[in-house]
């Protein structure tokens, strides 16, 4: 019987069917960083029980870490204590442990790919939503709740509810300009944030095989802010010559054996899905979000709709309760709103590809005067690649305020970098919800080249718009 990926990999990892719609499947890789996970520790002493495999099992600090100095966790007991239990716990059961500002540090899901911990047809978990990331490897992986981090710790696998599959196939190609992370917007604005919800989406057509792995990341990122349960992306030559560079700075080749395995983790070609819908890359633009949530985007040749504009009751009462949070009014445009922030980072867009189109763009120009650009590398070996490039000499000429510390930072808001109530930004991360980057704080979701361009304005814009920008000036 023909079967999706997503599927096959279910298959595989199925250890005992419980139920009609239930199954205990194993788990390849379990990721693990400071919030989470002190209770689930706490329960397996209590219980008298050991961690089953942490080899299959690592730990890194990410989101309530500081990002300009180790010094900032003096006296700040909340937070060493958060990074102390860990490591200790670490320590205590045998599994591996990155601690800030070391070799191999850096946020869970842009550390795991780069450290080849993710491999195609395997699963991944981590108490974190977005897990989905490592999908762009053709595996299959989500975020879990706190009890279910004891479950994996002390079983290595977790009872789940069977999920259904969502094919989007995205035809063409992406126009110049136009990235993975406006694809996500464009996806989430048509499905909405509850489209993929109990599914897997799996991303197919030219359009996604165009893509890097870091861009597939990006895409893959995001598939929970449409409701999805995971992302994935079938194998190709791209995600091969992806894991053989990791491979060969690990000291070990791939074989044929290892590609020719991997190979096989793409959906059968009559496989049937749950549900399907096809999106014409080319007629896609650059997006940003005006609103409160990541579906609520518009493209720079369009106006903020209108309340009436939508169909849906809810859509329409999120859409009035953004207006009063954001402080807009329908027909404005995005050129139209002044910035005070820009945060380039984040597990959706701080990999060294991502501060690559940042440099780009900075380059030969500054910071507006009104405008804190904050860059923050998603992980020690990202920012460190960006120093043998020089791209932090771009950064530092430019204005930019390029972090040592790779972390969270301003995506989630945990640590010392918030913004305060009424200040606008502009953010390569996932989320605009309401306080998400501070009490009052206003968001709006883009792309690294959009947030570098906006950062030199000093309003929403884009990269074509600094040429008219620079010639005014």
């Amino acid at each position: 019987m023909a079967k999706t990926l997503h599927e096959k990999i279910w298959q595989a990892h199925c250890v005992k069917t419980l139920g009609e719609a239930e199954d205990l499947i194993y788990i390849d890789m379990h990721l693990l960083h400071e919030i989470n996970t002190p209770q689930a520790f706490d329960s397996l002493r209590a219980a008298n029980r050991t961690v089953r495999r942490p080899d299959l099992t690592v730990a890194t600090v990410d989101h309530n870490t500081p990002t300009s100095s180790i010094a900032l966790l003096e006296g700040d007991e909340l937070r060493s204590n958060q990074i102390d239990l860990l490591r200790d716990n670490s320590a205590e059961f045998g599994i591996p442990f990155h601690m800030l500002g070391e070799a191999g540090q850096g946020i869970t899901h842009v550390i795991a790919p780069e450290q080849g911990l993710v491999l195609p047809g395997t699963t991944v978990v981590c108490c974190d939503s977005h897990t989905t990331t490592h999908g762009a490897f053709a595996a299959l992986a989500f975020g879990i709740g706190t009890s279910q981090v004891e479950h994996v710790l002390a079983t290595q696998t977790l009872r789940l509810q069977k999920f259904k599959s969502f094919r989007i196939t995205v035809k063409n190609s992406l126009p110049a300009g136009v990235s993975a992370k406006d694809l996500a917007l464009a996806i989430i604005r048509r499905i909405g944030t509850g489209g993929g919800i109990g599914h897997v989406i799996e991303y197919a057509g030219e359009a996604i095989h165009s893509l890097s792995m870091e861009a597939r990341m990006t895409l893959c990122n995001m598939s929970v802010e449409g409701g999805a349960s995971a992302g994935i992306i079938g194998v190709d030559d791209v995600t091969i010559d992806y894991l053989r560079k990791v491979y060969a700075a690990k000291g070990r080749p791939l074989t044929e054996e290892d590609v020719e395995g991997w190979r096989s983790f793409v959906s059968d070609p009559d496989a049937v899905f749950d549900k399907e819908i096809v999106i014409d890359a080319a007629a896609l633009d650059e997006s940003v979000t005006w609103g409160t949530n990541p579906s609520q985007s518009i493209t720079f040749d369009e106006s903020i709709p209108a309340v009436s504009d939508y169909e849906d009751a809810s859509q329409q009462l999120a859409a009035e309760r953004a207006f009063e949070y954001m402080d807009l009014q329908p027909g404005q445009t995005l050129r139209d709103l002044s910035i005070n922030k820009v945060f380039v980072g984040s597990c959706t867009n701080g990999r060294i590809e991502d501060l690559r189109v940042v440099a780009g763009v900075l380059e030969g120009h500054k910071v507006h005067p009104d405008v804190h650009l904050l860059i923050v590398p998603g992980s020690v070996q990202v920012r460190d690649q960006a120093i043998r490039e020089g791209l932090d000499e771009i950064f530092h000429a430019a204005g930019a305020d390029f972090r040592p510390l790779p972390g969270c930072s301003l995506c989630c808001g945990l640590n010392e970098d918030q913004m305060k109530a009424g200040q606008r930004s502009v953010s390569t991360s996932n989320r605009n919800f309401e306080g998400r980057q501070g009490a009052g704080a206003r968001t709006h979701i883009a792309s690294p080249a959009v947030a570098a361009a906006s950062a030199i304005i000093g309003r929403i814009a884009r990269p074509s718009d600094l040429e008219a920008w620079g010639k005014a000036e």
